[in-house]
Order: C-alpha cells, then structure tokens, then sequence
C-alpha cells in the first residue's frame, strides 16, 4: 500500500482495528494509558475524527437508517481522514508523541473496498495518508460482535457486514498489512498482546 512514511526521528504511529464489538477502542485506550505509565507521552485518538468531517460521518453514515452507496461512504471517510491527519496526527507526531489512532485507513479497506476495482480507488483517493509505525487488528467473529453489541448502534452493525469486513481485514492481515491479535479472550489477555507487539517495535525504534 502505498502511503506516505513518517519522518525519521518524529513521533510513533501506531492505529488498533477490528470489526465492531471487537473491543478496539478499550483497547485503545488502556494502551494510550499503559504507555504514559512507562514514561512516553501517548495519545489517544480515533476514526471518525471530533473535526467538522467527522460529526458528518457520525450522524449522516453510521446514525442513519441505511447505508449511503460505498463511494460516497469512502469519499467522506477520506476527506475526513485528511482532515484528521492534518490538524491532529501529523501535529502530534511532529511533537513527538506516540499516537495511538482507533481506525484508520484499513477500516476503510475493509468496509468499502469490497471489489478489486474498489479497493484499488479507496486506496488511490487515500494514497496520501501517512503509513502508521504498527497497525493492529483485533480479531473476532462476527458471532461475537451481536452477543457484545446489544442494541444496533449503526447501519453497519449487522452480522453480513461484519462478516464481510472481518475477511477483508484477515485478507490484509495475510498480505502484512495488519498484525493479529486474537481478540476472543479477556480484556487483560488483549491488553496484553498488544503491549508486547507495541513493546517489541518501541524497543527497535528508540534503540535506532
């Protein structure tokens, strides 16, 4: 996939995935915390942003009561995800923080580049994303998803859809894109596969 690198000596990208209910945005979090315990100034952040495109995405895509035709679906999410980029991550990084992102490019992937010919477009128009440092998806069966979720949050909240966007993400976990955390289990047990795959890259990085 092509993206744009970060600059060397800059902060540490890093973006947790997974279908909903997967327990990402928990995940998240403990990790921004677990990282400001050790020492490194961490933040958190997430997909769709808090900026004007995003309150956009929220209550026109996922609050409605339908899904918008995919093109337009990821039209939005990129606008959004360039503004997110530019008055948030890049700012951070360019501070030297580590930001944890909650989504990000591959949730794209996954939800509307359902096609080759569509894939290939969602990753044109986001070409000029930057590349995270470590991506990360938490894996879980859709069956998982509709005994977590107990009222329908989103239009994308069905056992169909996620089934299909969980074989997209496994598809780029085969092609490197993705490393998998095994995301049936405790909450403790994510945690803490997830803080020795960020632990692991960290001690690379800083030793570099």
């Amino acid at each position: 996939m092509e993206m744009i690198s970060r600059d060397k000596g800059r902060g540490v990208f890093i973006c947790i995935e997974g279908i909903d209910g997967s327990g990402k945005t928990t995940a998240a979090r403990r990790v921004v915390k677990a990282l400001m315990e050790k020492g490194y100034d961490a933040v958190y952040t997430a997909e769709p942003s808090k900026g004007v495109f995003g309150n956009i995405v929220k209550k026109s895509i996922l609050q409605g009561t339908k899904r918008f035709p995919k093109v337009l679906e990821a039209v939005i999410f990129a606008v959004d995800r360039v503004d997110h980029i530019e008055n948030e991550i890049r700012p951070q990084l360019n501070a030297g923080r580590i930001v944890v992102c909650d989504r990000y490019l591959y949730s794209s992937i996954a939800y509307q580049g359902t096609s080759r010919r569509m894939l290939e477009w969602v990753r044109e128009i986001n070409k000029h994303a930057i590349k995270p440092d470590l991506a990360i998806y938490i894996d879980v069966p859709p069956e998982v998803m509709v005994d977590r979720i107990k009222r329908k949050k989103s239009v994308m909240e069905t056992w169909e859809t996620q089934k299909r966007v969980r074989e997209a993400y496994l598809k780029q976990v085969r092609e490197g894109q993705l490393e998998i955390v095994e995301g049936n289990v405790s909450k403790n047990d994510v945690a803490q596969a997830i803080d020795h795959l960020i632990s692991d890259y960290l001690k690379k990085s800083y030793a570099c």
